[in-house]
């Protein structure tokens, strides 16, 4: 259950939002890309808040389940809701993986694996580079003009 609009953007919003990607967050977002390990602007990132979907401004993780899993990329042990987030078994590149996608806009954000701490033991290794950050006590971001949930302030 989350207050949040899941439903995913109209084709012209997609467009719209696509629009003001990089070339990188193309490819990650889009390509199922990764960014290289120790690079992403928010894995030093101590600042409390959530991070939402680059794409379509959806909160996913909050700062208080980052840790520090030495993998090179942004980690959390749980997702803001988890309704916002969907799992895809991914077979690419000769392994059996957990890709995580955007519930809203389907954008590939990472993987999850069974290695986390306590207490769900998942490690949810994100790129940088599909994520965007709000400072507690700032408004959520809101690409797709819908108000509600998405207008509020981080907490």
């Amino acid at each position: 259950m989350t207050a949040f609009d899941l439903s995913a953007p109209s084709p012209a919003q997609r467009d719209a939002l696509i629009a003001g990607l990089s070339a990188d967050e193309q490819r990650v977002l889009l390509h199922h890309g990764t960014e290289a390990p120790f690079c992403g602007a928010f894995l030093d990132n101590k600042r409390d808040g959530v991070y939402c979907c680059r794409l379509c401004g959806l909160p996913l993780f909050r700062s208080s389940t980052k840790f520090d899993s030495g993998t090179g990329w942004p980690s959390f042990f749980a997702p803001y809701a988890a309704a916002h987030v969907r799992e895809i078994r991914d077979l690419s590149h000769g392994m059996v993986r957990t890709e995580v996608v955007c519930a809203r806009c389907d954008s590939h954000l990472g993987h999850v694996f069974p290695d986390g701490p306590p207490p769900s033991f998942e490690r949810h290794c994100l790129n940088s580079v599909a994520l965007s950050f709000t400072a507690n006590g700032e408004p959520y971001p809101d690409p797709l003009h819908r108000g509600g949930a998405e207008a509020q302030a981080a907490a």
